[in-house]
């Protein structure tokens, strides 16, 4: 594929995760994202109501983080959380997956829970994006977490939280590709914040970058002349 600034700014989940952002936090994250013309904010699931309300009459998605950052909650709480953060106008979500579940190879957790979250997604007629947490994982149960997917079918599959011990690596996203089948793409996150590192996060066959450093990714495709 080709890369253009549009291209790769479409791809951009631009992210703001952190604890103490506020309302203006908010209102500049999501002009940067109509400015630059990036698929979505993504943020926690309290401000999504302000965000929806921000971004109104643009074509820029609210997106949300369920069960975020750690993924240790049931799979109960995680579908209440991703419905609320539909009510209040989500319109999708990324959730983290038992990470615990995973290192037992306890898979047929995680298909339900997986099975749930996507039911909630469908529902609405949104997407789902899986966070698999790769740090903590083996080359091993990444292909088993992504076998899973291929049977549960969720929009996108995805690396990290970015609050993990390190982030998106070309060769888990390969691992991920290779695995969840055609009907599924992967999101690539977590330490993505120079144009060459999302360049990488493409060529391995990323198709969504989870970031906090779009602006500086777009900004440095216009230097090296990318039109």
């Amino acid at each position: 594929m080709e890369l253009t600034i549009e291209k790769v700014a479409a791809m951009v989940d631009h992210t703001n995760l952190k604890a103490y952002a506020t309302r203006d936090d908010f209102q500049k994250l999501c002009d940067e994202a109509v400015k630059y013309g990036f698929k979505s904010v993504a943020i926690n699931t309290y401000p999504v109501k302000m965000c929806r309300k921000m971004l109104e009459g643009s074509e820029v998605l609210t997106g949300a983080a369920v069960g975020f950052p750690l993924g240790q909650m049931s799979i109960e709480a995680k579908v209440y959380e991703a419905e609320d953060a539909i009510k209040n106008g989500c319109q999708e979500f990324d959730y983290v997956c038992n990470v615990g579940k995973v290192k037992e190879h306890d898979y047929d957790y995680i298909e339900r829970e997986m099975a749930a979250l996507v039911a909630a997604a469908r529902k609405a007629g949104i997407c789902c994006k899986v966070i698999f947490e790769t740090c903590y994982l083996t080359e091993e149960e990444i292909v088993e977490v992504a076998k899973v997917a291929s049977r549960v079918k969720p929009d996108f599959v995805k690396t990290s939280t970015g609050f993990g011990t390190d982030g998106a690596k070309p060769e888990h996203i390969r691992i991920m590709k290779q695995y969840v089948g055609e009907d599924v793409q992967v999101k690539a996150a977590g330490g993505i914040r120079t144009f060459e590192a999302a360049k990488a996060m493409i060529e391995a066959g990323a198709t969504r970058l989870g970031t906090s450093s779009g602006i500086k990714i777009i900004e440095e495709m216009k230097a090296a002349g990318y039109r």
